[in-house]
């Protein structure tokens, strides 16, 4: 049933769209039709913002119609790649660079070095390389995101700014939503001085720091266990929002929906800092990919170029509290402010294959959390098993 509902919700959605691009304009061409997929929660900031977007668009740009279909962030991946390889799929969708490098490889994302040449002078150089693999081009960046900390100013006047204190904080019976897993608590392997990776991109996690996080953050893990705090930002939502948890871990892709509850009470900062440096969550770029399949690649492109381009990213960071990878957005908010300070510390997700071994071995963190495997000796057997 919620499958059917999920679809139902899917067409509705692609068929609300249409209309919308069909009414605006007074040109009286033929339109060109782009298609392309999106995993924005429905009703949710990131949602809402992006149909704004699209109501201007069918206004500015008159010559296309433009037809837009959500899909569950789970199947987003899954279902593009399916598409594809059938000789199917929209013509472009815009997703995190999570696993670009391995789509890129595989002839899943077209390669658009030439066809976007010298058009993204206006974004920055980092977003750029969030959408290149081994030199080329496969994405038009959109926005950054990383997680970072999120609190309530009412219920914490000042966030901590060291493991140290984040620990006393939570001992002492605040109550903090940390998000447990091996994407979100990625960023304390660089406050212990933990790499994952070697320059060569050899799995070294047994060569310190990276297990010292791990025993931190079971210290933490163990302290929400016994309160019934939250463990994750799905959970932690409500709690935070509705006041009752202080502050919560979770990336900038959520503030639309904080800043909706909270108002002026919303902070936010980078995680704390450890004894061995600043925190170093994965930074990653949301950017528009493009069907190798398609046979409207120029329009696909003019049209991902006006949805990451001044108005409309000026939306979606105002709304959807987007940092735009666009360097024309005015960026006057104290939020999105901080939020590009908390970056500058972010480890760029790497687009290799060897990424993947972190994802297979580093993730099952419940033999830490809840069986009780010492970290050190659970970081040891996942570093072996990867470098097998």
């Amino acid at each position: 049933m919620k499958s059917k509902l999920m679809f139902l919700m899917s067409v509705l959605m692609v068929a609300t769209m249409v209309l919308t691009a069909c009414g605006g304009g007074g040109g009286g061409g033929a339109q060109t039709e782009v298609t392309f997929w999106h995993a924005y929660g429905t009703g949710s900031a990131e949602e809402v913002a992006l149909a704004k977007v699209l109501e201007q668009a069918a206004i500015d740009m008159p010559q296309y119609k433009i037809n837009v279909l959500q899909v569950p962030f789970n199947d987003i991946f899954n279902k593009y790649r399916t598409d594809v390889a059938a000789g199917g799929g929209p013509d472009m969708f815009i997703a995190p660079n999570d696993d670009l490098g391995n789509d890129a490889r595989a002839g899943l994302i077209a390669d658009i070095t030439e066809l976007a040449k010298g058009k993204l002078g206006d974004y920055t150089p980092l977003s750029v390389d969030g959408m290149s693999v081994e030199g080329k081009l496969y994405g038009i960046p959109e926005s950054l995101k990383a997680v970072v900390f999120w609190y309530n100013k009412d219920l914490m006047a000042t966030p901590p700014a060291t493991t140290d204190e984040l620990k006393a904080l939570m001992e002492g019976g605040t109550e903090i939503s940390i998000s447990y897993g091996c994407y979100h608590h990625f960023g304390f392997f660089g406050a212990y001085g933990g790499k994952v990776f070697d320059e060569n991109w050899k799995v070294i996690a047994d060569q310190g720091g990276v297990a010292d996080a791990m025993a931190y953050l079971n210290d933490l893990y163990q302290i929400s266990k016994t309160n019934g705090w939250p463990k994750n930002d799905s959970d932690g939502l409500a709690p935070f929002s509705e006041g009752k948890a202080a502050a919560i871990t979770n990336g900038n892709w959520a503030m639309g929906d904080y800043l909706k509850a909270l108002g002026d009470k919303l902070g936010v900062a980078p995680l704390p800092a450890g004894p061995g440096g600043p925190a170093s969550p994965l930074l990653g770029v949301d950017g528009f990919y493009f069907n190798p399949n398609s046979t409207n690649m120029e329009a696909a492109l003019e049209v991902a170029l006006y949805l990451t381009g001044q108005k409309a990213q000026q939306i979606m960071m105002d709304e959807a509290g987007h940092v735009p990878a666009n360097t024309t957005v005015s960026v006057t908010d104290p939020l999105i402010k901080s939020l590009l300070a908390a970056f500058e510390n972010g480890y760029v997700r790497p687009q290799v294959p060897q990424l993947g071994l972190y994802w297979s071995n580093f993730c099952g963190t419940d033999e830490v959390f809840e069986k009780g495997t010492a970290a050190a000796d659970w970081v040891n057997t996942a570093t072996a098993n990867a470098n097998k």
